[in-house]
This record gives structure tokens, C-alpha cells and sequence, in this order.
């Protein structure tokens, strides 16, 4: 009953007959929910923030709404709602492969009405779901997070990654098996209510009778069904990914030798364009279609329901609705790849900032990393600054000396005297034994005239002002206001360093943004991690004013994303190689930068 190959077979001959339905329901359903889902979502929030009455920036800020009653409110309605409106376009389509009357659009018309009908049914059973699987992880959750706290708790996400401590094998070890047994709890809850929606639709069930309905028909089938879920979505993620891949590699090279003219080259690209988000929408509904249809097909065998392979009777003028819609599709098409076309700059620049110095061929922080990274044709020389346990500004990150010397003091219990005689550079290599923690001044003294500076300040516990205060008062006094950036992942440090200092330029570092923040930073620049940036945030960012920087970026590949998304400096520990990309690019021709940037635009 649960063979792979039956199964496929027709899941595949409900597609071919009821595709033109399908899509339908699938446009209509779209429209709708964009037109609702979008607003909704965003208003909440926005309401929700202005209910807290307090700027939300930093990561600690969004860790305590996420944390709030509010806060906690919000997430989990919005949680639901996301699964609610998958369920919705699955019980849609379930309806339009089911129905044998009527035309395609007029089955596609009646699945959308029976799912508005139904709505408060299909609410209640998400809601239930969602909601056992959220009190089924919270334990867990709860579990893990002590265990980071325990083991963790004052290790800095950098430290973790670049240098994986002791303690982070041994919280893997012990947060590993709890995941594992949350992971096999909540896929035997999956699996023993999978089937409950297509109950609910196609036998008018309510929420607990149709969860009590896929129980009974899901036991002792569950982990069969279990590897033909887990097939079936491998199979719908590598479709995308395999078609990029081969339009890639046939499009690039025909595009390539396409002659160097606008007249040519700019309609050709159009229709590249064009026919990738065709295909990307095809694929997109293929994969939304092939999910609902083999939910449908497993609960149709195991109900004993036979599935619905009637043709369907044409409506009339059915050929002009069904040109009609195609027509706007490939309309659609042209309009959003006329957009990002139109959206390519060739001639595009951007900042080079070498973080911590050039860190990897150097030590990170030091005079040697400076060298190097003025060597390597850097703009900016990003460090970090701290004080000193008798209150001078030294140049580091870590506070606690462990990772780069192996020694457990703080920097910030030591004094300027005993700080000058730590080697940071032997654990780099023979070549920088002896080199030193150099202060602030003594960088300011060696950078000027030579390269420009992001300072980013890292203050221990109050002393956030006195460190603002110095570092602006040894910035002025070696004449490089001009040439320096101020940067914190603080957003009060930020609106500080404003307040002592408006004409230094400033950066905020920041992991999210959430709608309506911007207004609450006074910051020049915005930092994003590299991950977090995109094009939509960016035209925000810069439509605010703002510049953009994203950290931190050391591939070629992401680089080159990156400078074509329109960042204006990227931080990264590789400044050479970034440098070198740069002076290829500008050796390009304009045709071969185009496909760059479009090679670059179908990757992202």
C-alpha cells in the first residue's frame, strides 16, 4: 500500500490531470494571503514594539521582548499563523484534487471558499499542533540552555568558533542526546497526526476527532510513511537546487558569447531573467503541489478512498482565461527581471576593512596586523579597544588573555606596566614572538596619514562612558577625526559617542532589524552580519541615509555577492584577497561584469 513507486505514480497522474485547477487555486491562494499574511504580520509587531515603549536594537533588547509576556504572545501567534497558512493552502489543494464538478476554475474558486468556511476548523487544528509540538520542545529548550549557561556562559561567540574550547565538546556531548530524543519524540508526533487535515477536509471531521482519525490510520504505518516524507522532501529541495545548477552551467557560457553590445547583451539577460523566475515559479508550485498531493495520496490509501483521475470538463472560454493568466505570469516575469536589471551598477566601489588587521597573517590587534593590512591595500584597520585595569586604552578583544597567551588574567585587573610585557604574538608563529598589546595612542601614532580606522569600543561594566570620553579625546588630539569610525554593538554606547562627539561618524553592529528600529539610533552606518544582509534591507538602510557595512566576509564568492548587493564596506580577515577582487573586477569588460553580477544575483 506504501510502495515508493505506486505511490509516485500517482501523485504524478493527479498532477497531470488536475494542474490547471491546481494552479489556479495556488494563484488565488497566493494573492490572498500576501495581500493579508504581509500586513498583518508587520502591523502586529509594529503595535507590539510601540506597546513596550522601548528601542529594540541590540541583541540583548531583542532577547528581552522575545522574553516579555508580549514578546512571548507574539511569537507564538505569529508561529501559528505561519503553519496556519500552510495548512490552508493544502487544504485547498486537497479539495481541488478531490472534486469531480465543474471547471478547472471554478473547482479552483470552490477548494479557496471551502477553506474560508472552514477556516475556524483549520485554525483550531494548527493552533493544537503547533501548540503540542511548542510544549513538547520547552523542556528541552530549557535543558539545553542551562547547559550553555553552565558550560558557556562567559565564552564569546568568536572564542567558540575560532578557537572550540574543551567546553564546547562537552556541551555538545551532553546537548546532542537531549536534541536527539526531542527529535525522535516530536517526529512520532508528527507522523501520529499527519494525516489529521486531509481528515478534517475530506470528512468534514472536526480538530480532535480528525487527530483521533490520523492516529488510528497512522499506527503501525508511521515510520514507512516517515521515509517517504523524508523522500519526498529531499527530493522537492534538491529539485531547486539541481536546476540552478544546470541553468548555470548552460545559460552562463551562452550568455558569454553573446557580442559586447547593449543592444544585444541587455534583452538577452531580460529574457534570462525572464525564464529563471518562470521556472522558479513552476518549481515553487511543483514542490507546494507534491507535498499536499502525497499527504492526500497516503491518507486515500490508508482510508481506502480511491483517488479522483476524472478529466475535468472544460469550461468555456476557457482558452482565453488560461492565455489571460499566463499572459500576466510571463508578464510578472518581465517586470521583476526588468527590476533587477535595472538594480545592476557597473561601475560599483567599496571599502575594504581588514578585521582586527590582516588576522591572517598576522596577530590579531597588533601593530604587525596593521602593517599588513596596509600592505594588503586596506581602507580601514578595524579594532577593538578596551581599558586597562588603571584605566589606560589598550588595544584588544578578549578582556581574559586564555585564547591568544594561555594566561587566565584580565586585562581589565592589570595594569599598563604588567600589559606591555604579554607576548600575544608567539601563539601566531616564531616570526611575531614578542610582539606586543600595543594602547591606543601608539596605533593612532602609526596608522595616521597611512590607513583610516573602525574602532569598535568594548567596555567592561560602567565604564562605557569614561572609555567613549578617552578614545574620542586621543582620536582628536592625533588629528584624525576625519578618519575614524566608532563602533559598538551597543546602541547606548552609540547614541553616547554622538552626544561627546557628532561629527565622528558612527556604526552600529547589529544581528537583526526589526520594522521602526532605525528611528531609534542616531549611528551613520549600519553593521550587519554578512548573514543577515540582503537587498531589501539594504535599499531600507540606505533609504534611511545610512551606509552599510557587513561582517565578516572571507570568501571570494560572498564578497563579490556582497559588493553587487550595493554594501559599501565589507570587513574581513582576508583584506588581500578582497583587494585583489576588486582589480580584477575593474579589469572586466561591462559585458563580463554583467553576468558576474547576475551570476551573482542567482546564487543569492
Amino acid at each position: 500500500m506504501l510502495a515508493p513507486r505506486p505511490l509516485i505514480k500517482d501523485i504524478t497522474r493527479q498532477i497531470a490531470v488536475h494542474w490547471r485547477a491546481l494552479i489556479a487555486f495556488h494563484l488565488f491562494f497566493t494573492l490572498l494571503a500576501t495581500a493579508l499574511w504581509v500586513p498583518l504580520s508587520a502591523g502586529t509587531l509594529a503595535g507590539l514594539l510601540k506597546r513596550i515603549g522601548q528601542p529594540v536594537l541590540s541583541n540583548g533588547q531583542i532577547v528581552d521582548v522575545a522574553l516579555s509576556a508580549w514578546g512571548l504572545l507574539w511569537l507564538l501567534a505569529a508561529l501559528g499563523l505561519s503553519f496556519l497558512v500552510i495548512f490552508l493552502q493544502q487544504a485547498g489543494m486537497m479539495r481541488v484534487v478531490s472534486s469531480r464538478d465543474g471547471g478547472r476554475y471554478r473547482v479552483a474558486m470552490g477548494a479557496l471558499w471551502h477553506v474560508l468556511r472552514r477556516f475556524p476548523a483549520l485554525a483550531a487544528l494548527a493552533f493544537l499542533q503547533v501548540g503540542a509540538h511548542l510544549l513538547l520542545a520547552a523542556p528541552f529548550a530549557l535543558g539545553v540552555a542551562h547547559l550553555y549557561a553552565w558550560l558557556l556562559g562567559d565564552t564569546e561567540p568568536y572564542v567558540l568558533i575560532r578557537v572550540l574550547p574543551a567546553a564546547l565538546w562537552q556541551f555538545l556531548a551532553l546537548a546532542l542526546p537531549l536534541l536527539l530524543v526531542w527529535a525522535v519524540l516530536a517526529g512520532t508526533l508528527y507522523l501520529r497526526w499527519f494525516l489529521a487535515l486531509p481528515a478534517l477536509v475530506l470528512e468534514g471531521l472536526g480538530p480532535l476527532s480528525a487527530l483521533a482519525r490520523s492516529h488510528r490510520l497512522t499506527r503501525r504505518r508511521r515510520w514507512r510513511m516517515a521515509l517517504l516524507v523524508l523522500g519526498t522532501a529531499l527530493s522537492v529541495a534538491a529539485i531547486p537546487v539541481v536546476f540552478s545548477l544546470l541553468f548555470n552551467a548552460l545559460g552562463g557560457p551562452l550568455l558569454g558569447h553573446l557580442p559586447e553590445r547593449a543592444s544585444v547583451l541587455i534583452p538577452a539577460m531580460l529574457a534570462y531573467l525572464a525564464l529563471y523566475i518562470v521556472a522558479t515559479i513552476a518549481l515553487t508550485f511543483l514542490g507546494v503541489s507534491a507535498n499536499s498531493l502525497l499527504v492526500t495520496t497516503l491518507f486515500q490509501r490508508a482510508s481506502g478512498r480511491a483517488p479522483v483521475l476524472d478529466g475535468e470538463p472544460a469550461p468555456r472560454r476557457s482558452g482565453l482565461i488560461a492565455w489571460g493568466a499566463e499572459i500576466l505570469v510571463l508578464a510578472f516575469a518581465l517586470l521583476q527581471a526588468g527590476w533587477i536589471l535595472q538594480g545592476f551598477e557597473i561601475n560599483d566601489t567599496v571599502a575594504i576593512t581588514a578585521h582586527r588587521g590582516a588576522s591572517h597573517q598576522a596577530p590579531e590587534n597588533t601593530l604587525a596586523a596593521l602593517e599588513g593590512a596596509i600592505d594588503a591595500g586596506a581602507d580601514y584597520m578595524e579594532l577593538d579597544v578596551r581599558l586597562s585595569g588603571d584605566g589606560q586604552v589598550i588595544v584588544a578583544h578578549d578582556d581574559n588573555l586564555r585564547r591568544l597567551t594561555g594566561i587566565d588574567r584580565r586585562l581589565s585587573e592589570m595594569t599598563l606596566d604588567e600589559i606591555a610585557k604579554v607576548d600575544v604574538g608567539a601563539w601566531f608563529g616564531d616570526a611575531f614572538i614578542g610582539e606586543r598589546i600595543p594602547t591606543f595612542a601608539a596605533l593612532l601614532a602609526r596608522a595616521h596619514g597611512r590607513i583610516d580606522l573602525y574602532v569598535e569600543l568594548k567596555p567592561a561594566p560602567l565604564s562605557a562612558d569614561l572609555l567613549a570620553r578617552q578614545v574620542i579625546a586621543q582620536i582628536r588630539a592625533s588629528g584624525m577625526a576625519d578618519q575614524v569610525v566608532i563602533a559598538s554593538l551597543s546602541p547606548s554606547v552609540v547614541a553616547r559617542v554622538k552626544q561627546l562627539a557628532p561629527d565622528i561618524r558612527t556604526t552600529l553592529f547589529l544581528q537583526f532589524i526589526l520594522p521602526g528600529a532605525l528611528a531609534e539610533t542616531p549611528a551613520d552606518i549600519i553593521g550587519l552580519r554578512h548573514t543577515q544582509a540582503n537587498p531589501s534591507l539594504l535599499r531600507t538602510l540606505h533609504g534611511s541615509g545610512r551606509g552599510v557595512a557587513v561582517w565578516t566576509v572571507n570568501s571570494t564568492g560572498a564578497m563579490s555577492r556582497y559588493i553587487d548587493m550595493g554594501v559599501d564596506n565589507i570587513i574581513t580577515d582576508r583584506p588581500e584577497a578582497l583587494s585583489a577582487l576588486l582589480a580584477e573586477r575593474r579589469d572586466m569588460s561591462d559585458g563580463e561584469l554583467l553576468l558576474v553580477k547576475l551570476r551573482n544575483w542567482l546564487s543569492s
